[in-house]
């Protein structure tokens, strides 16, 4: 038989994205859209992430499942990832959940996101489908992942982070043997069972599946029929393959992707404002935990055309400055001070206003006078003059939400609130 003259596995895949969730625990962040389109990092999206992996390692068939508020998400992937041309076989195509089987019903579960699109799937004619989540901000070669699955005759492999044990009781686990063979699955277990050899850490799946696609095309039309089903990957065909067939786990550090400055694999899920407001002033660190710089491993996006970012005024008490911060394009600094910062697009500071450890999305105000520290701020805000916020936390907690963690998160609604009950603009 003629050998393949195309070897890498990633020419034969397909990546499809879970795009559906609110991410609730983000609160206000995701009133108006979808958490994969919530922004990160000074210009990106939380799904860019996802997406730039699947590019990078070569996969060029991909197919985005949303469901909740999915315009600003959608709006984004048709700005920003509009380069796959048909004529090169390549694809990216939106999946709104549009009640296209019979029965009329939003996607049910995970597994019914792609169920619902077996048809669309099948048009790409690919041999092997990547599940990814949408809303995890990391770098990974799914090529690796797919390697092993071949290499190891896998019916499912699972991406799977080493975490301690006590950490793994957020997460589904693992359990193993020693030959990475996922002999039992675990959702949120009171007692996480540790690795072989290393008993203190445990095996937590990252939400990413590498299937053969006509296995999988099998098992969803079975799982469909099933009425005591909830459709979903994690809880539903996941353990039953490793039931009944056999489930591989692949480790993230034998695929993630460091740029040399990383000192250990980074994967987050900023599933909460916390861990939102910390991934992102993470990355204002001196050797930040993630290189966002990596020109071998880019994290693409929608580059918009603005002009470069301002910093104006030059007097004592009154001189436009940033310190260990990030500060995006068409941003102007005008004789404010910010320090420990990120700013995102469009981003305006006038005089005499400090940010410290401030997440600012675009296109916000900030008026003269404003102390901000340790808050997230939403997209369009107007901040009045002299708003003081992140010294007094009784004062921030009447008018914002104050986290666990200590973060203020601000939204316009908050400040017309408080604009209406105190009389102050």
């Amino acid at each position: 038989m003629r050998p393949s003259v195309n070897t890498r596995l990633s020419n034969r895949s397909m990546a499809f994205v879970l795009a559906g969730g609110r991410g609730s625990r983000l609160k206000e962040l995701t009133d108006k859209r979808a958490k994969p389109a919530v922004y990160f990092g000074g210009k990106a999206r939380i799904i860019d992430f996802a997406l730039s992996n699947a590019l990078n390692s070569g996969i060029r068939k991909m197919a985005i499942a949303t469901q909740y508020k999915a315009h600003s998400l959608i709006r984004h992937i048709q700005r920003g990832w509009n380069f796959f041309r048909a004529e090169r076989n390549e694809y990216l195509d939106i999946l709104p959940a549009s009640q296209r089987v019979d029965g009329g019903h939003w996607y049910l579960g995970t597994a019914d996101a792609v169920t619902q699109n077996i048809d669309i799937v099948d048009s790409y004619g690919v041999e092997f489908v990547v599940i990814l989540a949408g809303d995890h901000v990391y770098k990974m070669d799914y090529e690796v992942m797919i390697r092993q699955h071949v290499d190891t005759g896998a019916d499912v492999t699972v991406g799977c982070l080493t975490v301690p044990r006590e950490e793994a009781r957020a997460f589904g686990v693992m359990k193993v043997d020693a030959h990475g063979q996922i002999t039992e699955f675990l959702e949120k277990p009171e007692d996480p069972p540790g690795m072989p050899g290393d008993p203190d850490m445990a095996l937590a799946s990252m939400g990413i599946y590498v299937f053969d696609w006509r296995f999988l095309r099998e098992l969803l039309l079975a799982d469909a029929q099933d009425p005591d089903s909830s459709h979903d990957f994690g809880k539903d065909l996941i353990p039953q393959v490793v039931k009944g067939g056999r489930a591989m786990a692949h480790l993230f550090i034998h695929s993630c992707i460091t740029s040399g400055l990383e000192e250990e694999p980074y994967w987050r899920d900023v599933g909460t404002v916390d861990a939102f407001w910390q991934a992102n002033i993470d990355l204002t660190d001196f050797t930040p935990k993630l290189d966002i710089y990596d020109n071998s491993w880019p994290i693409w996006t929608y580059a918009e055309n603005v002009p470069p970012a301002k910093f104006i005024h030059d007097e004592d008490g009154r001189r436009g400055h940033a310190i260990s911060s990030l500060v995006a394009g068409n941003c102007v600094v005008s004789g404010a001070e910010v320090r420990n910062s990120l700013l995102f697009t469009g981003v305006r500071a006038h005089s005499y206003s400090a940010l410290e450890y401030a997440v600012v999305l675009p296109e916000v105000v900030i008026h003269r006078g404003a102390r901000l520290r340790k808050c997230v701020i939403d997209r369009g805000v107007e901040i009045p003059p002299g708003l003081v916020v992140g010294e007094d936390p009784q004062e921030d907690a009447r008018w914002f939400r104050v986290t666990e963690g200590g973060v203020t998160l601000i939204t316009q609604p908050m400040l017309d609130r408080r604009a209406a009950e105190t009389g102050e603009g």
